[in-house]
């Protein structure tokens, strides 16, 4: 029989307790679990930590706080801690777009009885905003069409009523300059941060943006024609004087059946990042106003 050295073969594994290390590896902390190897790195790019954890962004002062439900609920994150802003308008501090589109409504579609409208405002990555609610009775809406009087809640996420909108009634033609339409605008509700005011015009629409002061900070300039005829409407938002456009509210062609058998409209709101918060939800207003205005009335209602 050969000789051999003793433990030059390893002891078999049948006793109650494990072998020792082998020379060179570090003794593990618990049985079964060891060190993670040499070259472990940090975690691959695109890792997202949990939810709540997010860290403070640079230039908002505060952590950003995901709205219930998450991503899952295609809400936009709030930035926490901006001075100066009323509460429920820390959104718009981050964006420079908004996306207005309205529900469609069944029942209005297929009789032509006019609801309440209920829209839906994002930004531009897609992630929602607020969520708008039309608040008017049912003789109002069918008796006086388009030049109804209505109030508005604007809702974030926890439904909370960030924002009021209330429009009187009125008329819009220019054989009337002393009644033309208006939207106030207050946020948070009871606290009014501007109007948007008609003015006469003969030819193309035309409206003044104004602070809680009575100043007009902006004006709206429409188009001669605000027929959407397989194309976009657009009405350019101007600073004050009028001589430089900021940005625009443009009503956006919906294709062929939305546009022939209902009201339901799309909307796109650009302006500047650095604009007011107030200001930015009285162009907001604006956009609700003038869809009110020219576009509530499906092309079949007309025919």
């Amino acid at each position: 029989m050969a000789y051999h050295q003793p433990g030059s073969y390893p002891t078999p594994y049948n006793s109650n307790y494990p072998p020792a290390p082998a020379p060179g590896y570090p003794t593990p902390t618990a049985p079964g679990y060891g060190p993670p190897p040499q070259g472990y790195g940090p975690p691959a790019q695109g890792y997202q930590p949990p939810p709540g954890q997010y860290p403070p962004p640079g230039g908002y002062g505060g952590p950003i706080t995901n709205q219930p439900g998450g991503p899952a609920g295609g809400w936009m994150n709030m930035p926490q801690g901006i001075p100066n802003c009323p509460p429920g308008l820390e959104y718009l501090t981050m964006i420079d777009q908004l996306l207005v589109q309205q529900k469609v409504e069944v029942l209005e579609a297929l009789t032509g009885f006019e609801t309440q409208n209920k829209f839906t405002v994002k930004n531009n990555l897609g992630q929602k905003v607020f969520y708008a609610v039309e608040d008017s009775d049912c003789l109002t809406r069918n008796c006086c069409g388009p030049l109804r009087p209505f109030d508005m809640k604007i809702l974030d996420n926890y439904k909370n009523e960030v924002m009021h909108l209330h429009r009187p009634l009125a008329c819009d033609s220019c054989c009337f300059p002393c009644c033309l339409q208006s939207m106030e605008v207050s946020a948070p509700p009871g606290s009014i941060c501007g109007t948007v005011e008609q003015e006469w015009s003969l030819f193309c629409p035309s409206f003044a943006l104004k602070n809680a002061s009575g100043d007009t900070v902006l004006r709206i300039e429409g188009p001669l024609c605000t027929w959407s005829i397989c194309g976009d409407v657009e009405f350019k938002i101007m600073s004050g004087d009028g001589a430089v456009q900021v940005g625009k509210i443009s009503k956006q062609w919906s294709g062929l059946m939305r546009e022939m058998f209902t009201d339901t409209d799309y909307f796109g709101i650009t302006f500047p990042m650095d604009l007011d918060v107030r200001m930015k939800a009285v162009m907001l207003g604006a956009c609700f106003l003038i869809d009110a205005m020219f576009f509530e009335t499906s092309q079949k209602n007309n025919s």
